[in-house]
């Protein structure tokens, strides 16, 4: 023998091996996933629709012609998710800024005139911003029973040309 032969050998066994363990570490998840409870599912439905359904089956989305409509008659409270900074660039008009990571912190100021029955409406920016998801859920933690998702309700409420703010909350 040269000597290549058994370095080919070698480095074959090493991919081998490699594979094989990569194999094994597959079925192992699949195993744990299968036995787990609460299992993830194989294949998910990752739209918004489905991201705001509750395990109850209420949505929380809103669409934005019925977010317009409860604008429009002044039946609504909307609640900016984002940070405050982007708030000040520009915002719903009449709407309240209350940041997901500053919740802990503001919900009482923000929050302190809001009937529990009210009907808020979340929004951030961008169909993949989850932001307004958590806030709302978290509002509805706090009690509030009328919570709704405007996804994607910043760009949204510019392109369709609907009241829109600037600068910081008063």
């Amino acid at each position: 023998m040269d000597g290549t032969g058994g370095s080919i050998s070698t480095g074959l066994k090493s991919v081998l091996q490699a594979v094989a363990i990569i194999l094994l570490a597959g079925l192992f998840a699949l195993l744990v996933n299968g036995l787990r409870p609460g299992r993830l599912p194989w294949v998910g439905d990752w739209t918004p629709e489905a991201q705001l359904t509750l395990e109850t089956g209420e949505n929380l989305m809103i669409s934005l012609q019925e977010a317009e409509a409860f604008f429009y008659a002044e039946a609504a409270l909307f609640i900016d998710a984002r940070s405050p900074e982007l708030y000040a660039e520009g915002h719903i008009a009449g709407g309240h800024n209350l940041p997901w990571d500053q919740f802990d912190a503001r919900v009482d100021e923000v929050m302190k005139d809001v009937g529990r029955e009210d009907l808020i409406i979340t929004y951030c920016d961008g169909e993949s911003c989850n932001l307004s998801k958590e806030l709302a859920l978290a509002l509805m933690d706090q009690g509030y029973t009328n919570v709704r998702v405007l996804v994607n309700g910043w760009t949204l409420w510019q392109e369709n040309s609907l009241p829109v703010a600037t600068g910081p909350e008063p």
